[in-house]
């Protein structure tokens, strides 16, 4: 299992996601989710996977080769971020082609799901949330965040926390909060996180971070999280109904 999740702001993105993969307890190795294709300047797009490993690093090889070989359509060469994620689902089509009935053979299902978030200039940054079937949807204000993998721990923060007008800054603090929340409750989620904050029109991707265990900004937040949570708890009133 994994934990990814994007953000979609007025000021730009934040996209994060857990590097844990396991095949059972004594198979616990770390692998990056996060993948970041760049023409500086002009675009940038990052995707965020959660799934079965193998399906992930496929259509991840498959969209690097596209460009590599300039086959097009390919993720430097769309007009548009729907553009984009139509790309990255006709992949993930082509990968289920190949493998899902190999895969039916050996009792393993065909999962998959990635979250498509950059800018392309001439747009706004955009969102996409892409499904195993290669079909996908946008995130808009009103709904401005996707969740992909553990999603239940992590979702009451970005519910009550979360607008589209929320700064980078906010953002980035209340993800890694849904994260701590998530990796305290389920053992298939853990550090390092990739974070990237990206700030609208700058078209850099300056922007990712790795967050390990000894972070001291990571530290501090989980310890007045956990903190003040209690905090608030002991101050509210007991049930008074006997």
């Amino acid at each position: 299992m994994t934990y990814c999740v994007g953000l979609l702001l007025e000021s730009g993105l934040v996209l994060a996601s857990d590097t844990r993969t396991n095949a059972g307890v004594d198979h616990v190795s770390t692998f990056p989710k996060m993948t970041v294709f760049s023409v500086p300047g002009e675009r940038l797009l990052v995707t965020l996977t959660s799934g079965n490993l193998a399906i992930s690093q496929a259509v991840i090889n498959r969209l690097h080769k596209q460009i590599q070989e300039g086959a097009l359509p390919n993720l430097h060469s769309v007009a548009s971020l729907a553009d984009a994620a139509k790309v990255v689902g006709d992949a993930l089509r082509a990968v289920h082609e190949d493998d899902a009935e190999y895969l039916r053979k050996h009792s393993a299902e065909f999962i998959q799901s990635i979250i498509l978030g950059g800018q392309i200039r001439g747009e706004r940054p955009r969102l996409f949330n892409v499904y195993a079937a290669g079909n996908f949807i946008e995130a808009v204000p009103e709904t401005p965040y996707f969740q992909i993998g553990e999603t239940k721990y992590g979702k009451p923060i970005l519910d009550r926390v979360i607008g589209n007008r929320s700064s980078l800054e906010e953002a980035a603090k209340c993800a890694l909060l849904s994260f701590d929340s998530t990796i305290r409750s389920n053992l298939s989620v853990g550090m390092p996180i990739d974070i990237f904050l990206y700030r609208a029109d700058s078209f850099s991707d300056a922007g990712q971070i790795r967050i390990t265990d000894s972070d001291a900004y990571f530290n501090r937040l989980r310890k007045g999280w956990a903190e003040g949570l209690k905090k608030v708890f002991a101050a509210l009133p007991d049930p008074d109904w006997f």
